[in-house]
């Protein structure tokens, strides 16, 4: 099985210290390299490509040998000759959340799948699965972002494979909320493995409870996949409840890539046949221990 992740690598500065004196560690992270990272070490036997866009840069370098060093195919990367990958900082309070400073506004990324002849989505068409974003939608050209969920149901059509997707809302990546809604509500209708958060689903589109979120979430027809809901565990959007427990974590030290690391560790179990229930609990007992660590991505041991 070949699964393509596709989005946005970026340098990632983690802040260490006081507000006015603290010192930044760098690390490579975003949120479908997140979930690449996590699906790949539970699921060693399948294929799992990055595709994004970089630039020729030292920093665009560091972010392809970090990869590749994870195991993941960096063969569809595209390269930029002009542009370089974005940076962001985290900075956490004292309960482990996390508040987020960006400088993407001119990444490389946001040129994926652009030539002089116009867009081109043919290196995805080798895949099993495609697995993106919200964010990996947002930070595309409107005209772009339009034609790549057009030819979505092509890649379907003629494939086979299975879409998978997270609803990561991140209003400031958006033209207006309208647009977000319009883009979003097209993708789920033809989602496969839908990984939503609820905090996302009801920023988005207004939800007024947990319950209105999953409803109708249920109304684009998805059966696989999981709401997401937090310490208190995800909720499967299959037939089957999959009532258990979700154990917390003991300490949450930085909840960064917490949803991230749900989505990879669902899907390595899941696409490598495991139940619904199984591959829930997986999710969560990724998420679960990635949140006991600082930064998005956690050591391999």
């Amino acid at each position: 099985m070949k699964v393509a992740c596709i989005g946005e690598a970026m340098i990632e500065l983690s802040m260490v210290g006081g507000e006015h004196d603290a010192d930044a560690k760098v690390n490579v992270a975003g949120d479908t390299l997140n979930t690449a990272v996590y699906l790949k070490r539970g699921a060693q036997e399948i294929s799992v490509d990055y595709v994004t866009r970089l630039g020729k840069d030292a920093f665009s370098q560091r972010i392809r040998n970090f990869i590749a060093g994870q195991d993941i195919g960096i063969g569809a990367i595209e390269t930029s000759e002009d542009k370089f990958p974005g940076l962001y900082a985290i900075s956490l309070d004292d309960a482990g959340e996390r508040s987020f400073s960006y400088w993407r506004s001119a990444a490389a990324a946001r040129d994926m799948f652009s030539y002089g002849t116009g867009p081109n989505f043919d290196v995805l068409m080798d895949y099993d699965v495609l697995y993106f974003s919200a964010i990996s939608l947002a930070i595309l050209p409107v005209t772009m972002r339009l034609e790549f969920i057009e030819w979505l149901p092509k890649y379907k059509k003629k494939t086979g494979g299975r879409i998978a997707f997270d609803s990561n809302y991140r209003p400031r990546l958006w033209t207006s909320i309208a647009d977000a809604q319009r883009d979003v509500a097209a993708v789920w209708k033809i989602t496969d493995i839908g990984l939503p958060s609820v905090d996302d689903e009801m920023d988005l589109f207004g939800d007024p409870t947990e319950q209105a979120a999953f409803d109708r979430l249920k109304s684009y027809r998805l059966t696989e996949g999981a709401l997401k809901c937090g310490a208190g565990g995800p909720k499967s959007l299959s037939a089957d409840p999959c009532v258990q427990d979700y154990p917390a974590a003991p300490k949450v030290v930085d909840s960064t890539a917490a949803g991230d690391s749900f989505n990879g560790g669902y899907l390595s179990a899941y696409l490598r046949g495991a139940s619904q229930a199984d591959a829930l609990l997986a999710g969560h007992n990724c998420a679960r221990e990635v949140v006991q660590h600082k930064g998005a991505i956690i050591p391999k041991a």
